[in-house]
């Protein structure tokens, strides 16, 4: 969550790494993702490009794997490129689930397709490796920097992509498993601070936006909460980064040690962030800040120092940052803004000719655990939400300034702006007609993995994620899908 990188959100855990990256870097206070979930995400990072032109739609279809990256570019241009860890930008790296849980909300039922959400302590006090996979990718890549980038004679890129800090499955099996334990060790919890956690306030179920109220309950979230149980899982969350801030403090460490540091630019950002109980909500898939807010942190040669820059941004610049620190010419179709000018400290007016960077970022969402197409506009104080073709569900309009927790819709208080923001989003994307056709190709897709079962199709879709909710009434959901279809 990208507003725990600075105050008032730094104040509820000790994230030293985060913290230096401050004080010898820049802090982008209003930076976005493009798309809030891991694979449509990632695919418009490495892409920069918007979701609607990589027709990244869900978690299974991500990008085209020959897609030329600004990675594969900088390898062209005699980069030693190394990646360890999560990539994800490529489709096809999740489960049955996801897929036909994102191809079917258009359907016409309503089922809890997550465990609920809950907290696990595991190890005492001396378990500092909690994620071990992540801690695996960490030290491959710091063995990387001290055996092979210090001898390099050519200029290298780095990723390193980590899980954490990420809900885990809940204790089902197979397919049905419900990705909803906060997981940690007294080690980082300790890291916490109980006092400065802020219990979300939640509007009541009756009076919900109707595409809230369809992600809370596929989330498993309807039900009754007490303030522990909110006030534990968003302990547990912040610890989960206080374990990633360690793992970006050994990458610097490594750069450090080796004399590297000095002339490599660190970048540290994620593909969303992570509602911990906000709005009624966990994990990600809204355009609430929790979930849309990341951190983007950068330091190194020329980047000024202690420097905070409010301008909006989004994951899709950082192809044209990357190539603009490599020198190379970026390709014209990008949808990102180079933010170099803004990270040597350039005032707007001093940034070097070509496009001005827009005052917008746009963000976009057409996976599972929501039953339309989102898509959000966020300029100056305004977010602005639309749904699918922008009549048959209402928009959100929040004022962030003076609603930071955005517990206030006021599109109809303000429908001059909302109007004119509901134009500017159109004519960034023609938004009724990409969710009509997204709309399509969840039909499509569907159809054929349906067909592709055969008789055997009732039994596989009765035990997906959903199976708790569907085995009561089997019938009444396939009817709901023979309808649709």
């Amino acid at each position: 969550d990208g507003r725990l990188t600075f105050y008032p959100g730094n104040q509820t855990v000790k994230l030293p790494f985060i913290n230096l990256m401050k004080r010898y870097g820049t802090v982008f206070l209003n930076a976005y993702t493009n798309s809030p979930i891991c694979c449509p995400s990632r695919a418009a990072m490495w892409s920069g490009l918007f979701t609607h032109l990589t027709e990244s739609w869900n978690n299974f279809k991500g990008l085209n794997p020959d897609y030329v990256t600004w990675m594969d570019l900088m390898e062209k241009h005699g980069y030693r490129t190394q990646k360890y860890g999560k990539l994800d930008y490529a489709s096809g790296h999740h489960s049955v689930s996801n897929r036909v849980e994102a191809w079917t909300r258009d359907v016409d039922f309503l089922l809890r397709q997550e465990g609920r959400p809950m907290v696990n302590l595991t190890g005492d006090r001396k378990r500092v490796r909690v994620m071990e996979k992540d801690w695996q990718n960490t030290d491959k890549a710091v063995n990387w920097i001290k055996e092979e980038a210090i001898n390099l004679t050519q200029p290298f890129v780095l990723y390193l992509g980590l899980n954490l800090p990420h809900p885990y499955p809940s204790p089902y099996a197979g397919e049905n498993f419900g990705a909803s334990t906060f997981l940690t060790s007294p080690y980082w919890l300790e890291k916490v601070t109980y006092e400065a956690i802020k219990i979300p306030k939640w509007s009541s179920l009756s009076e919900m936006h109707p595409v809230d109220y369809y992600s809370s309950y596929t989330k498993n979230c309807t039900g009754q909460f007490t303030k522990q149980e909110v006030r534990n899982i968003r302990a547990f969350y912040y610890a989960m980064c206080a374990e990633t801030d360690a793992m970006l403090g050994e990458i610097i460490s490594a750069l450090r040690d080796t004399g590297l540091l000095k002339d490599t630019i660190v970048i540290f950002t994620a593909d969303h962030g992570e509602l911990a109980m906000e709005h009624r909500q966990f994990y990600k898939m809204s355009m609430y800040e929790g979930s849309s807010h990341v951190p983007l942190l950068v330091m190194g040669p020329g980047v000024k120092q202690q420097q905070q820059i409010s301008n909006v941004v989004s994951l899709v610049d950082i192809y044209p940052t990357m190539l603009d620190i490599a020198r190379i010419p970026a390709p014209q179709n990008l949808s990102g803004y180079s933010l170099i000018p803004l990270l040597r400290g350039k005032a707007e007016n001093e940034v070097s000719p070509g496009k001005p960077r827009p005052s917008w970022v746009l963000s976009e969402f057409h996976g599972c655990n929501v039953n339309s197409s989102t898509y959000m506009l966020r300029t100056g104080k305004w977010k602005y939400i639309a749904y699918s073709d922008g009549l048959s569900v209402l928009p959100q309009l929040f004022d962030l300034s003076d609603d930071p927790d955005e517990l206030t819709n006021v599109a109809i208080k303000f429908p001059v702006i909302a109007h004119s923001l509901d134009k500017m989003l159109r004519s960034i994307v023609d938004y009724p007609k990409v969710s009509s056709s997204v709309h399509e190709y969840n039909k499509k897709q569907f159809i054929s993995w349906k067909e592709s079962l055969g008789q055997n199709y009732s039994n596989v879709i009765a035990n997906l994620r959903w199976h708790q909710d569907w085995l009561k009434d089997p019938k009444k959901y396939e009817n709901a899908i023979e309808k649709w279809l």
